[in-house]
């Protein structure tokens, strides 16, 4: 049985909606182009051909890959979910040893973007914060062997 994929409701769209694009407008742009290519002649030395075959099969790769998730996707339901406690679907804000602020929304895994303050809950972060509530500290396990204290300063629940 597949491992069920924790997701909040904007990332599961998100994923829908990037496969139905794989499905439909790329898979006919690929088209176009392996017809196009095929044009130019001798396909055993026709770069373009090569090119646009292997742009398909990743593309057919990724497709698999997005309609598995959505097919195991469990959406995290925010009426259920414990208000106090770290987890999927939840803005958090920490407060590390030094002081310094930071705010994280915890996500599905498949929807992770640091950059943007959104990280997994299988991340050292992620982990670490995952099941503690307001006023708790956590030690994360960071790759590099270190270790760090956070102080879960507020949990909400996203919007």
């Amino acid at each position: 049985m597949a491992k069920e994929v924790l997701l909040t409701q904007s990332g599961y769209d998100a994923l829908v909606q990037e496969l139905e694009y794989l499905k439909t407008e790329k898979r006919a742009e690929l088209a176009e182009k392996i017809k196009v290519a095929r044009g130019f002649g001798d396909l055993s030395e026709n770069s373009e051909y090569d090119e646009a075959k292997n742009e398909q099969g990743l593309v057919e790769q990724r497709i698999l890959e997005l309609e598995a998730t959505v097919k195991n996707a469990k959406i995290v339901n925010k009426d259920t979910m414990n208000k106090d406690t770290v987890g999927v679907g939840v803005h958090v804000i920490v407060v590390d040893e030094d002081g310094f602020e930071e705010a994280y929304d915890i996500v599905g895994s498949t929807e992770y973007d640091p950059l943007n303050g959104k990280i997994s809950e299988d991340c050292p972060v992620g982990l670490a914060l995952k099941g503690h509530k307001t006023g708790e500290t956590v030690t994360v396990d960071l790759p590099t062997g270190a270790a760090m204290k956070l102080t879960i300063k507020e949990v909400v629940i996203h919007r």
